[in-house]
């Protein structure tokens, strides 16, 4: 059996390719990185499959490009005008806006340790209204989170 090998790719050029094989109808699944999707995506031990954006709406959780080399996986909180507003699940403040056109991909599924999860699931679904209405406590609740190993 021969070694596995990690490549390091810079993100500008993988997402391309996910851009590219998404637009040829294929899904793609990708290893997350970084921590603003928590609680519900962890980056570095989460994978997601993504999928062609056919429709949007919010909530739903999309890759897209802000500027030139700068991508997010965010989750939409407003649709306005075919103009979308972009925030991770773990962000305070932090919001990103772009155009509808700049939607690379949506997360079909949440890939945690072997177990797929749907975004568009009704669980899944009323845990994210939960999470979102419970906003003005995100500083505390991730306080807590942290402190009980959870995030």
């Amino acid at each position: 059996m021969g070694k596995e090998h990690a490549h390091i790719v810079p993100n500008g050029v993988m997402l391309e390719e996910v851009r590219r094989m998404i637009g040829e109808g294929c899904a793609v699944t990708i290893r997350v990185r970084g921590g603003s999707m928590r609680p519900f995506i962890k980056g570095g031990r989460d994978s997601v499959r993504l999928i062609s954006p056919q429709s949007l709406r919010r909530h739903d959780i999309v890759l897209a490009k802000i500027t030139e080399g700068y991508y997010v996986l965010h989750r939409i909180i407003k649709i306005a005008d075919k103009q979308l507003t972009l925030m991770g699940d773990g962000n305070l403040e932090t919001l990103e806006h772009c155009g509808e056109k700049d939607v690379i991909a949506k997360v079909e599924a949440i890939i945690k340790e072997g177990r797929e999860v749907s975004p568009a699931a009704m669980r899944e679904r009323l845990r994210v209204a939960l999470w979102l209405l419970l906003k003005p406590l995100y500083r505390c609740l991730l306080s807590v989170r942290k402190r009980l190993g959870l995030v």
